[in-house]
């Protein structure tokens, strides 16, 4: 079992601009924003219209939103430290629950047969959850890296090279403000980078 914890983040009154920088960062590249951004965009190129964007509002319903909801709700009861769940053994229920969430989507867009591409997708989203939720049993592995490793990897095989510097950008932003916030070490980002990239692989196989 990994004994990593890592510390409060600094409080904006008292953080330097550059721990100021790195939890504004933390928060619009939150795991979250990047599953319900990436569900929108790759449901609208699926049907290159609004109605592939409404069956990826509809997956991010239960991908993104109903997460949030279980985590703030988490915290509102004093289960949780923060919506960013900085403590290892508080993460395992909240991703079980999430976990659920997202196969009651799945099934629910398979029921209403969503197109292939927002199903593979919500499959390659499974894949990562499983993975990070079976590495968080022991080891402090980078959720939010995880999520942006996947993110790079899906944007890079639904729209080409031509989004490279945009899909790169997105782990090394995220990587470099956790480690300022001083929230995992090297390994944990490097290794939840490789986790969420190898996991949307899945999205190949699907799509």
């Amino acid at each position: 079992m990994s004994a990593f914890v890592p510390p409060e983040p600094p409080d904006y009154a008292t953080a330097s601009p550059r721990e100021r920088g790195a939890r504004v960062v933390t928060e619009v590249l939150a795991p979250a924003n990047l599953v319900i951004g990436l569900l929108l965009v790759v449901g609208a190129h699926s049907t290159a219209g609004w109605s592939g964007a409404g069956w990826g509002l509809l997956a991010a319903l239960f991908c993104g939103v109903v997460p949030i909801g279980l985590i703030a709700l988490g915290v509102r009861r004093g289960a949780l430290t923060d919506k960013h769940i900085r403590i290892r053994r508080q993460r395992v229920v909240p991703m079980a629950a999430s976990l659920l969430s997202v196969v009651a989507g799945l099934a629910l867009l398979r029921v209403l047969h969503a197109p292939a591409e927002v199903g593979a997708l919500v499959v390659a989203m499974l894949a990562g959850l499983l993975s990070a939720l079976a590495v968080t049993v022991w080891w402090q592995i980078s959720l939010h890296n995880a999520v942006a490793g996947g993110t790079a990897m899906i944007l890079l095989l639904v729209f080409g090279p031509a989004v490279l510097p945009l899909a790169a950008a997105l782990p090394v932003g995220v990587g470099w403000s956790r480690l300022v916030l001083k929230a995992h070490t090297p390994a944990q980002l490097l290794a939840g980078t490789a986790l969420g990239g190898v996991c949307a692989l899945v999205f190949t196989l699907l799509r």
